[in-house]
Order: C-alpha cells, then sequence, then structure tokens
C-alpha cells in the first residue's frame, strides 16, 4: 500500500466523494456478470484455503484464449507487480522509455538500480511513435526499451510497420523489449506479435483483465514470453500466493460466452467520437485518441474544479514530456 505520499494514478475515489469518476479508464460496461458469480462461488467454497500458487485453471484458460503455451505465461497480483517483479528479474542497467508513459515502468526501474534514457514524443506529431525512436535504438543499444501498446495517456497505437521493425531491431541486438498492452483489448487490435515469442526470446508482453473486464479492484494480471528462466525468476521475486482465489477464479470465467468486450468496443468508439468533438468545440487541444481514454490539454485548475462538483478526470502533469493543463479522461 501507499504509505505516507500521494496516489500519483487516477481512481482514487477515496479521498472525498466522487459521482463521476473519469480518471480511471476501465471498461464502460463494468464486471461481467458471470465473472461476479465465479467470484461469489469461489468466495464462499474456498475463502478459509490458500490460493493455487501455480494458479492451473487460470493459466489455462488464459493459455486457450491466447493460443500460446502455458510455460510462456506468469500471472501476477495486477499488472503493477508483474512490472516491478520483471525489472527485478531483468535486471536492466540501461532503459530505454518512449515518453509521455506509464509512470510505473520509471519506479520500477529506479527501484532496482538501473539507469533511464527517455525518447521523448513530440506533440507536433501528436505524440505518435515512429522513425526517430528506431534511431534511439539504434544509437543507445540498452538493456531494456519499453512501450506501451496503446500508449497510456496519449492513447496512441503503435504501427504495425514500427512495431515488427522495433522487435526485430531489440531481438538482433538482445534488447529485452517490454510491451505493454494492458489497454489493446478495448481498442478492437489483436495483439501483432504474441504468436511469434518462441522467434523473438527477448520479447515480453504484458496483459491484464482490469481495464478490459472491469476487475481493477480483484487486481489479476499476466505476462507473455517464451523466456521461461526470467519467468521462473520472476515468480522468486514475489511470494507464492500472490493471486488471490477471487482473482484466479474470474480469469477462468472471464473468457466464457461473454460479448461484452465487443460491445464496450463498439460502445467506446462512438463514445469517442463524440467526446472529441466536443473537447474541441470548447476549444481544448486534444490528441487524436484509439483506445478508451483521451488526452487533452485545458486551462490549468480544470481537475480542481471538477472534484468541487464530485467529478473526477487525471491530471496529468506529472507525466514526463507534458506538464501542467494536460489531462486524461
Amino acid at each position: 500500500m501507499l504509505y505516507q505520499t500521494n496516489n500519483p494514478h487516477g481512481g482514487d475515489i477515496y479521498t472525498e466523494p466522487i459521482r463521476l469518476d473519469f480518471s480511471a479508464s476501465i471498461n464502460p460496461l463494468g464486471t461481467p456478470a458471470q465473472v461476479i458469480n465465479a467470484m461469489k462461488q469461489a468466495l464462499e467454497q474456498s475463502a478459509c484455503s490458500y490460493p493455487d500458487p501455480c494458479c492451473r485453471k487460470a493459466v489455462s484458460s488464459i493459455s486457450s484464449h491466447e493460443d500460446v503455451s502455458p510455460d510462456h505465461i506468469l500471472m501476477g497480483n495486477g499488472a503493477a507487480e508483474l512490472i516491478y517483479s520483471y525489472c527485478t528479474a531483468a535486471a536492466p542497467r540501461k532503459a530505454l522509455i518512449a515518453e509521455p508513459t506509464f509512470s510505473e515502468y520509471e519506479a520500477a526501474l529506479a527501484g532496482n538500480g538501473c539507469e533511464i534514457t527517455r525518447h521523448f514524443l513530440r506533440q507536433e506529431d501528436d505524440f505518435m511513435l515512429g522513425e526517430s525512436f528506431l534511431s534511439a535504438v539504434r544509437e543507445q543499444k540498452p538493456d531494456a526499451v519499453f512501450l506501451c501498446d496503446p500508449n497510456n495517456p496519449t492513447g496512441r497505437l503503435i504501427p504495425d510497420n514500427y512495431l515488427y521493425e522495433i522487435v526485430n531491431l531489440c531481438e538482433s541486438f538482445k534488447i529485452r523489449l517490454f510491451l505493454d498492452e494492458c489497454f489493446l483489448d478495448l481498442t478492437g487490435k489483436k495483439s501483432s506479435l504474441y504468436r511469434h515469442l518462441d522467434k523473438f526470446p527477448h520479447l515480453f508482453i504484458l496483459k491484464a483483465l482490469t481495464k478490459s473486464y472491469g476487475l481493477a479492484g480483484v487486481r489479476v494480471g499476466y505476462c507473455l514470453t517464451s523466456d521461461s528462466g526470467l519467468l521462473q525468476h520472476m515468480s522468486r521475486t514475489v511470494q507464492p500466493w500472490n493471486v488471490s482465489v477471487i482473482a484466479q477464479a474470474a480469469v477462468s470465467a472471464v473468457f466464457d460466452g461473454s460479448d461484452l468486450l465487443k460491445e464496450a468496443i463498439k460502445l467506446i468508439g462512438t463514445e469517442r467520437i463524440g467526446l472529441t468533438k466536443a473537447l474541441h468545440a470548447l476549444g481544448f487541444q486534444v490528441c487524436p485518441s484509439e483506445a478508451n481514454y483521451i488526452l487533452f490539454r485545458a486551462p490549468s485548475g480544470l481537475d480542481a474544479d471538477l472534484r468541487k462538483k464530485g467529478i473526477a478526470i487525471r491530471n496529468c502533469s506529472n507525466f514526463h514530456g507534458l506538464g501542467a493543463g494536460w489531462y486524461r479522461i
């Protein structure tokens, strides 16, 4: 838990009354009914038992859904735990990060004594990743590269041609590529790299059910890689019962017979267009988004004014490469 420090992320509905939370980017349709029922059943039947430390049933469900070997899967107490265990296990001495992006990469790397180099995506290019990032990888040859697809908070997807070039480039230099796909399911785009894990042993893909299936409070994430040695090392950095019986039950039920994700993608696409137009009409600078959130620039203090009305938005001033007046909703 956080101790005597401010929450740097969205989703804080506990400090003061919030009636509309636009600060956390979760599936707007909420948690599937079959998942709620599975978690209730698990609570009734298994609350007094330790969870399966190997997450066998849940891993089997992920394996079938992703069509990858169970040996390529490791589960965690949310995607955030996997970020920290990855940085501890991989222990890169130098890492390249495309900014602005999720701050926990930096926190996990810095906590392990890693030197961090930042490549700033340009506002003039709507924060799109391009050729200059490839040049940075070639020139710097870091031990690890961290990317988010779609990027948080910009909502931009990495074009497939650059993604393939980056993964091939990293493999040729034996650079670890950490690819965060936690929001990808809500874009409607399927991962283009997960079927090539054996071809790219330095590739690590981070996934979460938090956003896609409304499970932020349950804390369940997983990762995909063919580097079994890395997964073994990561598993030794956390306690063996880190994924609760409720979280494992949720995973086992989440992929079964629900059109919730398709419905959410359709709804998000429609609402994103309308909300973008409305923000433009207010005179705000809006970053084109392909995700379930929008980055925009407005007068400083907008978040504080909205909180007085019980509405929370994400103040993005703490993201490297942004600053005061940038918000995510």
